[in-house]
């Protein structure tokens, strides 16, 4: 199982279970290169841009928000980082939703030790990996053709802008106005135009329901 290629693939494990966090770790310890851990988002974030690993393992539901944040916060500072969903969920709209933030393959926590190293090997060298039942939810997104009860699209996040929907994400995540600008690199007038775009366009009166609303479609 373990090759020159796969022992040296740097892992980062983010799971809210410290004993399958431990576990994960004594089955894959000696084939992968482990170099850090995390339980809830925003210390993912933090040790993920430490460490800089080349391969992500992330559970789907977190403390301080789901598993699409820590990758979309990832991605703004370190993009060539890449993402394994490991979930005990199957279902379709967390698949969706991973995959659209930007991981590159999902997989269950029923999986093997052998074909959990075997997946990160592949996702380090720019596969996509899922197991078996979930790669049908992904075809079927792009097709168009979702389970019932999972949209494909989002009708009022659709309405924004893609500068707009980062504003939203930077100030629903508690950055001030001059942070956002800086970030963006953009004006603070520009943010401030942007943020009241959102909020008229949204139907919501200020950054508090904006935090609330962001919250529930899991984009912080």
């Amino acid at each position: 199982m373990t090759t020159p290629a796969t022992r040296s693939v740097r892992v980062f494990l983010v799971d809210d279970h410290r004993l399958f966090r431990a576990g994960v770790q004594a089955e894959i310890g000696q084939h992968v290169t482990l170099v850090g851990d995390a339980h809830d988002v925003d210390t993912a974030i933090q040790g993920c841009r430490a460490t800089r690993p080349d391969v992500v393992l992330l559970d789907v539901h977190l403390p301080g928000g789901g598993g699409q944040a820590v990758i979309q916060a990832v991605h703004e500072t370190h993009p060539d980082v890449r993402f394994l969903a490991l979930s005990v969920s199957d279902a379709a709209e967390d698949v969706i939703k991973v995959i659209r933030a930007g991981a590159r393959g999902y997989v269950t926590k029923t999986i093997s030790p052998d074909d959990l190293v075997t997946a990160i090997g592949r996702v380090h060298q720019g596969d996509a990996v899922f197991s078996p039942r979930l790669a049908g939810f992904v075809l079927d997104a792009f097709a168009g053709d979702l389970p019932p009860g999972v949209s494909s699209e989002d009708p009022e996040l659709d309405q924004l802008t893609t500068r707009e929907k980062e504003v939203l994400r930077h100030i629903a995540r508690g950055y001030t106005y001059r942070e956002v600008a800086g970030r963006l690199h953009i004006s603070i007038k520009t943010v401030e135009t942007h943020v009241s775009a959102v909020l008229r366009k949204l139907q919501l009166s200020n950054r508090h329901e904006l935090t609330a609303w962001a919250a529930g479609r899991d984009l912080l």
